[in-house]
């Protein structure tokens, strides 16, 4: 399976969106020097001016942008991201990660990527006079909650709002369309090939270093203030498994749901059970996983072939499924994994 076939499936859905936007920041550098960074700015510059007037196709309908946009506010989760990785600068932007005041609103995959931090937003509340207010030419809102409501609203302060994809449902933007679409109405498209080319590059490496992987069954889960929850083939998590070789644990498989994730008893928790299983916390402490004592009886946490993310970058890595992001993941869990496989 290529990278392709997880673009197509990096679904998230409004409780997932909301629930992962776990907080954490550090520093990262670049690396790049100035005269190959001005070179290569002026070049992307030059291509994106004679990309236009492009159509991007919505949910709501084409949107046609005819020059070049220079004040773009990202609201979707990862949008703003997606916008960073093409090159270009939101001026304003939803923080997904909620890192507050002093913070840049991305994970350390992307940290260094704003020149200076924009506006920020809340995300589940559109404020609308707020947003309005920076006087957007382009409104990115490609993986939000898609209703005609908030399209409406939005484009009341500009007709060129890229909501979800046509055909689309709330937060199942994948990140394929995700990218395409961003890159798109940036005048970008190349540049989005590339970003998913890379990716796809990623995961290939991971395959081959890790051969092991392939036909072991894993499962993603997390645990919440309301109890245990497993994911499925249409998330984004349970994908980043399969694009490593993993196959979904056919008990998962078979409860043939088009849900992100199904809730799972505590006296059912053996559906949870595979030969690696994943797990993280979300706004809870760890010690409620830890503590669990069912989840401590699963034949996989006994044998040390489990393992719990802890830490909300990784997590957030793991869950946001941009191109960045997902890069981040398969350096940091792909060793964890190894780890566990070898139980």
């Amino acid at each position: 399976m290529s990278f392709t076939t997880l673009r197509r499936g990096l679904a998230v859905a409004t409780v997932s969106v909301v629930a992962l936007a776990l907080s954490a920041c550090t520093d990262s550098s670049t690396g790049s020097d100035d005269q190959g960074t001005d070179s290569a700015s002026e070049d992307a510059a030059d291509g994106a001016d004679s990309a236009f007037p492009v159509t991007v196709e919505t949910k709501f309908g084409s949107i046609e942008i005819t020059e070049k946009p220079e004040r773009v506010v990202a609201l979707g989760w990862g949008d703003a991201e997606v916008a960073l990785a093409l090159g270009v600068q939101p001026i304003g932007a939803s923080d997904w990660l909620g890192f507050g005041e002093d913070a840049n609103g991305v994970g350390p995959w992307a940290t260094d990527l704003y020149d200076e931090v924009p506006e920020f937003f809340g995300t589940t509340e559109l404020d609308t006079q707020a947003v309005g207010a920076l006087e957007p030419d382009l409104i990115l809102d490609v993986r939000s909650e898609g209703t005609q409501e908030r399209h409406d609203a939005l484009t009341e302060i500009t007709p060129n709002v890229i909501s979800i994809p046509e055909g689309g449902d709330g937060w199942t933007t994948t990140t394929e369309d995700q990218v395409t679409m961003i890159s798109q109405a940036l005048g970008l498209a190349e540049d989005g090939e590339k970003l998913l080319a890379d990716v796809d590059a990623a995961f290939a490496d991971a395959v081959e270093a890790h051969p092991e992987f392939a036909g072991r069954t894993a499962t993603v889960s997390a645990k919440t203030s309301e109890g245990w929850g497993v994911y499925t083939a249409v998330d984004a998590r349970q994908q980043f498994m399969t694009e490593l070789g993993f196959t979904e644990k056919p008990e998962v498989a078979e409860l043939g749901t088009e849900s992100f994730s199904v809730p799972v008893a505590g006296d059912q928790l053996e559906l949870l059970d595979a030969d690696v299983v994943v797990s993280f916390p979300i706004f809870i402490e760890t010690s409620q996983i830890t503590g669990d004592e069912l989840y401590n009886a699963l034949p996989a946490v006994q044998d040390g072939r489990s393992i719990l993310i802890d830490d909300p970058v990784l997590a957030n890595a793991f869950s946001a499924a941009t191109p960045l992001s997902i890069q981040y993941a398969i350096d940091e869990i792909v060793p964890l994994l190894a780890a566990a496989a070898a139980k």
